[in-house]
């Protein structure tokens, strides 16, 4: 068998937690095996399936503790950047709106890649991250993204070990190819400097150190 790196950590994959998923004993995400990666095709499929209204108010308030938190710590001159902004760009509507000044890019529905040459006091991220296929590259890219004393702003589904995996809605999405625990973003935080100031089971915050 050939042996496998953690995509982030780089540790050895040895364990798995089911058939699909390796349990990285080094930053503690769950990888999806290499040989089970989605296809672009059958990712963009996945998405064009999310029914997402931006005037849906479901919606809205599923999204509220990122765009509140920009409301609550950015003030309309600063710059942000809706990363991964999908099919209906909720955040940047809900931020639009107050006066904000956001950006929207997606690689599939708004693939303005000049947009990822520029820098950013916030970046936000809904329901992304669990679908980086090569987090630690993303995770750098996004870093040199954000500005000193910047800060990511982002909502992922964590992973404890109560959690029935096999059974967990979060994992039965075949996109989601990269799971975190707590403990992966405590390993994000040291390997980029970050502060973790906020931290739930489905939201979380890196403030990037004053140069």
């Amino acid at each position: 068998m050939v042996s496998m790196q953690c995509p982030l950590c780089h540790s050895a994959l040895t364990t798995m937690i089911d058939p699909e998923y390796f349990d990285c004993k080094g930053c503690r995400a769950l990888v999806k095996h290499p040989d089970l990666l989605p296809t672009p095709d059958e990712e963009l499929h996945r998405y064009q399936l999310h029914n997402n209204d931006v005037n849906d108010a479901g919606y809205q308030q599923f999204t509220a503790p990122i765009w509140q938190y920009v409301l609550t710590h950015f003030s309309q001159n600063d710059q942000g950047l809706d990363f991964g902004s999908g099919t209906g760009p909720v955040i940047s509507k809900m931020l639009l709106d107050k006066g904000y000044n956001i950006k929207q890019y997606d690689p599939y529905f708004t693939p303005n890649e000049t947009l990822l040459d520029l820098t950013y006091q916030y970046i936000a991220c809904c329901e992304v991250v669990e679908h980086f296929f090569h987090p630690r590259e993303e995770f750098t890219k996004l870093d040199q993204m954000l500005l000193s004393g910047g800060k990511f702003v982002c909502m992922t589904l964590l992973y404890n070990d109560s959690i029935d995996f096999k059974n967990w809605g979060y994992r039965k999405d075949e996109t989601h190819v990269f799971i975190y625990r707590k403990e992966t973003l405590q390993y994000i935080a040291q390997l980029f400097n970050y502060k973790l100031t906020e931290l739930t089971n489905r939201f979380f915050v890196f403030e990037k150190s004053e140069e």
